[in-house]
C-alpha cells in the first residue's frame, strides 16, 4: 500500500470521525457527558463585556464540554474596541 493511499484513507477517517463527534456534540443535551454548543452572536454589548473591552459584533461562541472540562472560544468579525499594538502610550 503507498504512502498517498494511506493518507487519503487517514484523511477520510479523521473526517468521518469529526462529523460524527460534531454531529453527536451538537444533538446532546446540556447535563449530558459530551457536548457542543455553537451560538451566533449578532451583537454583544452588555456591561460585562464593556467594561473588559470584549463588545463585539457578528460573531461566534463555541462551547465544548467533556466531562469536566469546558472550553468556551468567543470570535468576532467586528471588535468593537480594537486592540491597539502601539503600546501604551502613558509610559513615556
Amino acid at each position: 500500500m503507498t504512502v498517498r493511499k494511506r493518507a487519503a484513507q487517514f484523511i477520510a477517517a479523521m473526517a468521518i470521525a469529526v462529523t460524527a463527534l460534531t454531529s453527536v456534540g451538537l444533538t446532546a443535551s446540556l447535563d449530558s457527558p459530551f457536548s457542543l454548543r455553537i451560538r451566533p452572536v449578532l451583537l454583544r454589548v452588555d456591561r460585562t463585556a464593556m467594561v473588559e473591552s470584549r463588545a463585539s459584533a457578528l460573531g461566534l461562541d463555541i462551547d465544548i464540554r467533556l466531562g469536566s472540562f469546558h472550553f468556551h472560544y468567543a470570535w468576532s468579525a467586528i471588535p468593537l474596541f480594537p486592540v491597539s499594538t502601539k503600546g501604551d502610550s502613558s509610559a513615556l
